[in-house]
């Protein structure tokens, strides 16, 4: 009898594939005539720029937060537009940001917004298995993870293992001859990319999604101090 030792790759992709199969089929929003008619990365990535708008002038909506929304997404399942790969920082409220509610988002939290192995199985789930046409990966000023790895600050535990992605954005960074603040803030915007640039480099289904143009990938900067949004090219 061989032995198979799995890691925790295996073990997401594997339960993402069942799962999939059992709760929503492949590209089940084209197939699927009770679900929501299939969404452009341009039109969901308005949808976003909108919905912040609102939060941004104090006309929230709070949309589908109702009975009738939880009631509907229990019997027809989750169809967000959107997946997310954001910090977990607690003045980052991703959904309010955005103005959405129950089941319009697919959001990835954690520390540092880093595109990991858990974080890449869990994208590749939105938007391999549930279709979202998007994938968003949301910074923030102020970030302690990013700010950490910048400044060299020993950390203990399992955190060194999840920064380390962070380093090739702060070494791109302090390349740049920044200092103080702003080079803080300029190693943020390139963790954003960093995390896209891994996705990618280590994802086969996501880069073939995008090489189709299924999916786009954009990043963006929230800015804690007032509310605003750093959309990077």
């Amino acid at each position: 009898m061989c032995e198979h030792h799995w890691s925790r790759r295996d073990m997401l992709a594997g339960m993402a594939v069942g799962v999939g199969a059992l709760v929503l089929p492949r590209f089940a929003l084209a197939s699927n005539p009770s679900a929501a008619p299939a969404m452009t990365p341009e039109q969901a990535l308005q949808l976003l720029k909108e919905g912040h708008a609102r939060f941004m002038t104090g006309k929230s909506e709070r949309p589908n937060l109702t009975p009738q929304r939880i009631a509907e997404t229990f019997s027809k399942g989750q169809h967000p537009f959107v997946t997310i790969i954001s910090c977990s920082d607690s003045r980052v409220p991703v959904e309010h940001i955005f103005d959405r509610g129950i089941g319009d988002l697919f959001v990835i939290r954690v520390a540092g917004n880093v595109a990991d192995t858990d974080e890449i199985g869990t994208a590749e789930y939105g938007a391999g298995h549930l279709n979202t046409p998007l994938i968003l990966v949301l910074g923030h000023t102020k970030c302690g993870a990013v700010t950490a790895v910048v400044k060299g600050d020993k950390v203990g535990g399992s955190i060194p293992k999840l920064v380390d992605n962070i380093i090739p954005a702060a070494e791109r960074a302090k390349a740049k001859g920044l200092a103080g603040d702003e080079l803080i803030l300029e190693a943020i915007r390139e963790n954003v990319n960093q995390s896209i640039q891994d996705l990618l480099a280590n994802s086969q289904e996501l880069s073939h999604l995008r090489h189709e143009g299924k999916v786009k990938m954009v990043g963006a900067v929230y800015h804690i101090d007032n509310g605003a949004l750093e959309w990077l090219s």
